[in-house]
């Protein structure tokens, strides 16, 4: 998906928290599980954190690139 590809160009970090057993972070867990690896790849130099800690629900933030004009 070109989506992945061009995500370094306004994101700078990209983070993950989510739970290792709970099934409300199951969507979560697979996400990453499938698009990891690819985005990886095609963005080598933007930085993806995966936290699990117990009992959370799952968080996605973005850290975008602030542009001033």
């Amino acid at each position: 998906m070109a989506w992945r590809a061009s995500l370094s160009r306004n994101v700078k970090e990209i983070r993950f928290l989510f739970c290792q057993s709970s099934p409300a972070s199951g969507p979560a867990r697979e996400f990453v599980k499938k698009n990891y690896g690819d985005i990886k790849t095609r963005n080598p130099t933007l930085p993806v954190l995966i936290r699990e800690c117990s009992g959370v629900q799952p968080q996605l933030w973005a850290r975008y690139d602030e542009e001033r004009g």
